[in-house]
């Protein structure tokens, strides 16, 4: 009984998630960040039986088929900080002073109290994804601003 209740959320779940998708503002509200993955609210559904909090960790998630994820890009980025913050990031200061330039898209934006985020941008400037990088290298930054935004036309 328990094994096809299980099922019957995740198949409700999964019917959900493919009809409506939250905003990244709203999935912040509800505690998503943006890098939960549908496997993982798969998972939490196994263990959790609110079926509320399940419906809404797939309304925020990312699918996380074999190629899904390394097929997005994103037409560029806001790398978000708080200026005073900075100190506890030097990986994110250097990223900033040296390595920043090679990613025209990228802008950086002092928030005052922001944690340091990534905030991915769709072609019309649109916020779609928000990543914390706080605890990123500069080679993690660089591989992934390498491999999700896209290039721009040779300046």
């Amino acid at each position: 009984m328990v094994v096809l209740s299980a099922m019957m959320i995740l198949i409700l779940a999964s019917t959900i998630s493919a009809k409506e998708q939250l905003s990244t503002k709203e999935c912040e509200d509800l505690g998503f960040s943006g890098l939960a993955l549908c496997s993982d609210c798969h998972s939490l559904s196994e263990y959790v039986k609110d079926q509320e909090l399940v419906s809404d960790c797939l309304k925020c998630c990312a699918d996380d088929s074999e190629d899904s994820m390394s097929k997005v890009t994103y037409s560029g980025a806001i790398l978000e900080v708080c200026m005073r913050k900075l100190v506890f990031y030097p990986e994110i200061v250097g990223f900033i002073e040296e390595e920043k330039e090679k990613f025209p898209s990228v802008k950086v934006q002092y928030i005052f109290n922001s944690p340091p985020k990534l905030i991915m941008l769709d072609e019309d400037g649109e916020h779609k994804e928000s990543i914390r990088i706080d605890n990123w290298k500069r080679e993690h930054l660089l591989q992934y601003m390498r491999e999700k935004v896209k290039p721009t036309a040779a300046s």
